[in-house]
């Protein structure tokens, strides 16, 4: 066990699909497992929200392929792959069932896993989640296509620095970031509207993602909520590049999603 801002919880590492995957438990409860975005750490996404949510639910927060503390595979970054990671890691933690919140790069490999596997997705929440080239605007998809190191936002440089076991992994995971979302292909209608669990989408209204993105989306998921709350990419949960001195617990959405998943 160890403790963090008086908030106790487990940590460790599990082998799953040749990778040495990391992964925290904090509270009680049912499962909700947190997914984060891209270059980012379990800590720079969900770090103001952990100890909210974990006040009446089990968090499982994991780091993805390349992240923070998890290894590297010789292989490009994809999302299906990480939805399969995520899937692994739960088998390998005896969790039949779960519900997931993914934010931005996190949000779409949620989507991947309600539509690889169904029957371990409870209720998902789908943060600034993209699933179509065109849910961006086109300058995104220059700018990544010159993406370089140097750009990447310093409090996600120095996050990953501080976690990971080699520091020389930084320019691995920002390329491999970069070139998934270079070669991102869109995710096909059917396979959107094959998504049976009960989904709510949450976008700033400045966020990257564009507000008819996440509308075309919520009517593709039969039975999905919407929410478009006032903030740029992951204000509405802390998101550590989001943060300005004046932050306040109230302004995040812990109680919309604890709403949804009650």
């Amino acid at each position: 066990m160890k403790t963090t801002d008086s908030l106790t919880f487990k940590s460790g590492y599990s082998e799953v699909n040749g990778l040495k995957m990391y992964y925290e438990i904090y509270g009680y409860g049912k499962p909700l497992v947190l997914i984060h975005g891209g270059g980012s750490t379990i800590q720079t996404s969900f770090g103001r929200v952990i100890p909210l949510l974990a006040k009446s639910r089990q968090v499982i927060a994991v780091e993805l392929q390349a992240h923070g503390r998890t290894s590297d595979r010789n292989a490009d970054l994809s999302f299906e792959q990480d939805a399969d990671d995520v899937a692994a890691l739960l088998k390998n933690l005896n969790i039949d069932k779960a519900d997931f919140f993914g934010f931005s790069n996190g949000g779409t490999t949620t989507l991947q896993i309600a539509i690889r596997h169904p029957e371990i997705t409870g209720k998902i929440i789908l943060g600034s989640a993209l699933s179509k080239r065109n849910g961006v605007p086109s300058a995104f998809w220059n700018f990544m296509k010159q993406a370089s190191l140097d750009q990447m936002p310093g409090q996600l440089k120095l996050a990953y620095i501080e976690v990971a076991p080699d520091t020389n992994g930084l320019q691995i995971m920002h390329d491999r970031d970069a070139k998934r979302m270079v070669n991102f292909t869109d995710i096909p209608d059917e396979k959107i509207k094959s998504i049976k669990a009960p989904a709510l989408i949450i976008i700033g209204d400045k966020d990257v993602i564009t507000p008819e993105h996440a509308i075309e989306m919520h009517r593709m998921i039969g039975g999905s909520q919407l929410a478009i709350i006032p903030g740029v990419h992951g204000e509405y949960i802390g998101e550590i590049t989001t943060l300005k001195q004046e932050f306040k617990e109230a302004d995040l959405v812990v109680g919309m999603i604890e709403k949804f998943l009650d």
